[in-house]
């Protein structure tokens, strides 16, 4: 028999009372808000700022994304087991899976193989609601613009024309990209251009990923932008009163997610947000939760860290006031091959000269660390395909920046495998004097935060703007919203705007094709390329291969 798939050993594992996980970190089980035998909400009461000083904070990055893939959230995870192993109080912190990729290309987001939180389905499923509730909150803001704009007698004066908001839904569908609604007559409201977005992608999940508490959530809702009246003026959520019954729905989903791990060590799950298109960090809530119970938090910043990284620590630690104290790049051999130039089906076929070739997008990664004033240590997440000549390169051209390149072998081993990275994470924590500088100061102008972002973390030589992009700035810029800080949305794949340009590439110039701006989020979107905010299905997606059978065994789901 061959290794077995992570479903089947998320099948196998020992899960333990929600309760007794809970009691590891000091929560009453009266406290607890349970959701069956092995899942449970946090009350907001939990944190404590204090603590939240004290704790040291984990963040896990990556290299740019390839096909062969990276593996973060299954090493965020065995790094959690493996401090855990070595003595520490540790808790890891992640984002919920969205279903979208879970039926589509990418698969679910529970780590794998022997690094999984479980339960593993219900995560990858429905869960807790969270991303339901999120959904109805976007949606019913939806329902509330179209009734004004149908009702004469309440009429904010809305331009149908002007509305940037759009309905949500957590599957992955093209066809709803871009539809017309309101046909069949006047008693069906009014006939307009829409289009839904992928639950991740809608800002109300950015806001529930921002908010420090759930005051701070209701003020965010209301300070959505909708779009403009006939004269010209701004209409937010708060002047169609949809703030606060959106909020209602979001009483329970704004309260952090507890699970555990394979190891039967405490993990919270909380939020969702894209990291290519949003923040792609999960909630400062749970963060904060994670940092007032343990020790240690392990948390993961979305996709490669020319935009998961920068983002948490540009938008994420800015709103929490937070800083890491250490930071772990993800890299694998594979990949490094696939940056090298090693074609499709050559990623696990040994090639010394790919990965040296390969070495200088981690190279850029690393240089960029040290630029935010953090000192990384590389993961070198372990497959049976690398070879021993191709680690020690990786671990001698790290050396030579200065910078310890680790294996981790949290697949087939767990937290043991991890215990040579924890250790060396506790040493970087708490000896390298790891302190974030940020980049760029909110005072300068939008154009000068893109313009640092593309030379600093991507190498870009300098920033073209559409004549499109020129006009929506001064229109953000008009709305007072010149002193946020940028999130940038552009390909995973590469550190430039073109997912072709593999490895480390130079000389080129990135264009902004259009902006959007989040103003109850609280960012500026600047969009690097053709960004979709609703996926589409691949040929043969995932669900093709999922079933179940009369007895609720499921198979096929990953």
């Amino acid at each position: 028999m061959g290794f077995p798939t992570d479903l089947e050993i998320a099948q196998q594992a020992d899960l333990r009372p929600i309760r007794e996980i809970a009691e590891k970190l000091g929560i009453a089980s009266d406290d607890l808000e349970n959701y069956g035998k092995y899942k449970a909400k946090i009350p907001l009461e939990y944190i404590d700022e204090e603590k939240v000083k004290k704790a040291k904070l984990v963040l896990v990055s990556a290299i740019n994304p390839t096909p062969a893939g990276e593996g973060k959230t299954t090493v965020s995870v065995g790094l959690g087991d493996g401090l855990n192993k070595i003595g520490k109080k540790a808790v890891v912190v992640l984002r919920e899976p969205s279903l979208g990729p879970v039926f589509g290309i990418k698969g679910g987001a529970a780590g794998g193989g022997y690094a999984q939180v479980i339960p593993m389905v219900d995560i990858n499923l429905h869960f807790t609601g969270d991303f339901s509730a999120v959904e109805k909150a976007n949606n019913l803001l939806s329902a509330l613009i179209d009734n004004n704009l149908q009702n004469k007698k309440h009429s904010l004066n809305i331009d149908p024309k002007t509305i940037v908001w759009k309905r949500v839904m957590d599957m992955n569908d093209r066809s709803l990209r871009q539809i017309v609604i309101g046909l069949g007559g006047a008693g069906n409201g009014v006939t307009r251009e829409e289009g839904f977005n992928i639950t991740p992608a809608s800002e109300v999940m950015a806001i529930l990923c921002l908010s420090k508490n759930f005051e701070d959530l209701k003020t965010r809702l209301g300070n959505i932008f909708v779009g403009y009246t006939f004269d010209k003026r701004p209409v937010y959520a708060r002047d169609l009163k949809a703030h606060g019954a959106m909020a209602i729905l979001l009483k329970d989903a704004v309260k952090p997610n507890l699970v555990q791990t394979l190891e039967g060590n405490p993990a919270i799950l909380h939020g969702g947000p894209f990291a290519n298109i949003a923040q792609g960090t999960n909630t400062i809530i749970a963060t904060k939760m994670g940092l007032s119970l343990g020790d240690y938090v392990v948390t993961e910043a979305g996709f490669g860290a020319d935009l998961g990284a920068e983002k948490f620590l540009h938008i994420k630690c800015h709103y929490a006031g937070l800083k890491p104290d250490a930071y772990v790049i993800v890299a694998t051999v594979r990949a490094l091959r696939y940056h090298g130039g090693a074609q499709k089906g050559a990623y696990e076929t040994p090639n010394l000269l790919a990965v040296e070739k390969g070495m200088a997008n981690l190279e850029k990664h690393i240089e960029n660390a040290f630029k935010l004033g953090l000192k990384p240590i590389v993961a070198l997440n372990h497959f049976a395909t690398d070879s021993e000549e191709e680690i020690a390169l990786v671990e001698k051209e790290c050396a030579k920046l200065g910078v310890k390149a680790i294996l981790a072998d949290e697949f087939t081993q767990g937290g043991e495998g991890m215990k040579a990275l924890a250790a060396e994470v506790v040493r970087s924590a708490e000896q390298d004097g790891n302190d974030f500088r940020p980049l760029y100061d909110l005072a300068e102008t939008i154009e000068q935060k893109i313009e640092t972002i593309a030379r600093e973390i991507y190498g870009a030589q300098g920033v073209n703007y559409s004549q499109k992009a020129k006009t929506q700035l001064k229109t953000i810029y008009n709305l007072g919203m010149g002193e946020l800080p940028v999130c940038m949305a552009k390909t995973q794949k590469s550190l430039s705007d073109d997912e072709k340009k593999i490895g480390r590439p130079e000389g080129f110039v990135v264009t902004v094709r259009e902006f959007e701006f989040a103003a109850g989020a609280g960012f500026v979107i600047p969009i690097l390329g053709d960004m979709m905010r609703m996926p589409g299905l691949p040929s043969v997606p995932a669900a093709e291969g999922m079933d179940i059978d009369s007895e609720g065994h499921i198979t096929g789901l990953s």
